[in-house]
C-alpha cells in the first residue's frame, strides 16, 4: 500500500483587516466630506424653499384683491381706500420710470468712473478714489433722503430746472411746475445710490481683462482711449451688463429715499418735474394705516407685482446676456 498523502491544512477563517494609518485617515476624511456636502446641500435647498415661501405668502394674502379687481388692478389709476377701489398703474409706472431715469444718469457716470480708475488714473489716486466711491454704498438711504430734501431739491430749483425748462419746456417730459418733490429728484437720488454698485463691479470686470487685449490694440496704432473702446469694453461687456442689472435691482426695490423725494402722488404723468409714486413707497406709506382686509390685500398684491417685475427684469437681463454671449469670445463669456 502506498503512503497516504496528507491533506492540506484548512484555511483560516478570513477576517477583514481593520484600516489603520493612512487608510483610516482617508475614511475619516471621506466621512467629514460627506457631512460637509450634506450640510451645504441642505443650506442651498433653504433658498428655493424661502423663495417659494415668499411667493406663497404674497399670493395667499393678495388673493382677495386679485379676486375683486382682476387685471383691472394693473391698468387702473384709481386708489380710493374709502370706496375700496384700488388700481396700481401709477405705482408700477413710477417704479419703472424712476429706475429707468436713475440708470440713464448712473450708467455713463459709473462706467466712466470705472474706466478712469482702471485705465487712466495715476496709481496714487486709484485706491483712495475707489474707496470713496465704494463708501457711497454704506450710507443709509434715509440719509440720502435728508440730503436730497435739504441740498438736492434747492439746488435743482435754483440752478438746474430753470435751464432745463428753457431748453426742453416744449417736451412733455419737462412740462409743469417744479415744486421740489418729483420724479426727477427721486431719479437723481437713485442714480447716486446705485452708482457705487455699478462702478465697483464694472471696475472689477475691467481689471479682469487681460493685458494682451490692450497691448494688441496699442500695437496696431490705437490710442489709449481707442484701445479701451475697441478692445477692453467689448471683452468685458457681459460683466458690465451684469453690473447694470445689479444697479437696476437696487433701484427697483429702494424705499425710504424715494418715499422722501418722489412726492407720493398717485397719478400718471410723463413729466419728470411732477410728483410720482412707487410700489415700495406705497407699501411703506400705507401698510401700517390699512384698516380693511381689502386694503391690506391690495398692498400685498402690490408687493407681489413688485416681486414679479423684479424677477422678470432679471430674467430678461439673463436672456440678453445669453444672446450677447453666443457671439462673444471665450474670455468674455467667462466673465
Amino acid at each position: 500500500m502506498g503512503t497516504p498523502v496528507a491533506s492540506p491544512p484548512a484555511p483560516a477563517a478570513h477576517r477583514p483587516s481593520r484600516p489603520s494609518g493612512p487608510r483610516l485617515a482617508l475614511r475619516s476624511r471621506n466621512t467629514g466630506d460627506r457631512v460637509y456636502r450634506g450640510v451645504l446641500t441642505a443650506l442651498a435647498l433653504v433658498l428655493p424653499v424661502l423663495w417659494l415661501t415668499i411667493v406663497g405668502e404674497l399670493a395667499v394674502n393678495s388673493w382677495p384683491s386679485v379676486k375683486a379687481f382682476g387685471l383691472r388692478f394693473l391698468i387702473s389709476s384709481t386708489w380710493d381706500p374709502v370706496a375700496e377701489v384700488y388700481g396700481a398703474a401709477p405705482m408700477i409706472f413710477g417704479t419703472m420710470a424712476s429706475s429707468a431715469l436713475a440708470l440713464l444718469i448712473a450708467v455713463p457716470l459709473s462706467v466712466g468712473v470705472a474706466i478712469f480708475l482702471t485705465e487712466f488714473a495715476p496709481r496714487w489716486l486709484r485706491k483712495p478714489l475707489s474707496t470713496i466711491v465704494e463708501l457711497l454704498a454704506a450710507i443709509p438711504s434715509v440719509v440720502y433722503g435728508l440730503w436730497g430734501i435739504f441740498v438736492l431739491i434747492p439746488l435743482l430749483r435754483t440752478h438746474l430746472v430753470p435751464p432745463l425748462k428753457a431748453l426742453f419746456g416744449w417736451s412733455p417730459f419737462f412740462d409743469g411746475v417744479f415744486y421740489g418733490n418729483s420724479m426727477l429728484s427721486a431719479g437723481i437720488i437713485l442714480a447716486i445710490m446705485i452708482l457705487p454698485y455699478i462702478s465697483s463691479v464694472t471696475r472689477e470686470v475691467l481689471l479682469a481683462v487681460p493685458s494682451s487685449q490692450r497691448e494688441a490694440a496699442l500695437a496696431l496704432g490705437a490710442t489709449r482711449w481707442e484701445a479701451v473702446w475697441s478692445a477692453v469694453l467689448p471683452y468685458g461687456r457681459l460683466g458690465i451688463i451684469g453690473a447694470i442689472v445689479l444697479g437696476l435691482g437696487r433701484a427697483l426695490g429702494e424705499t425710504m429715499a424715494v418715499t422722501m423725494l418722489i412726492g407720493n402722488r398717485h397719478e400718471l404723468s410723463l413729466s419728470v418735474l411732477e410728483p410720482g409714486y412707487t410700489m415700495a413707497a406705497a407699501i411703506a406709506n400705507e401698510f401700517a394705516e390699512a384698516t380693511t382686509q381689502l386694503h391690506l390685500s391690495a398692498l400685498f398684491e402690490i408687493g407681489l407685482v413688485l416681486f414679479v417685475v423684479t424677477v422678470t427684469v432679471n430674467a430678461a437681463a439673463r436672456l440678453l446676456v445669453w444672446r450677447v454671449a453666443r457671439g462673444s469670445a471665450v474670455g468674455s463669456r467667462a466673465l
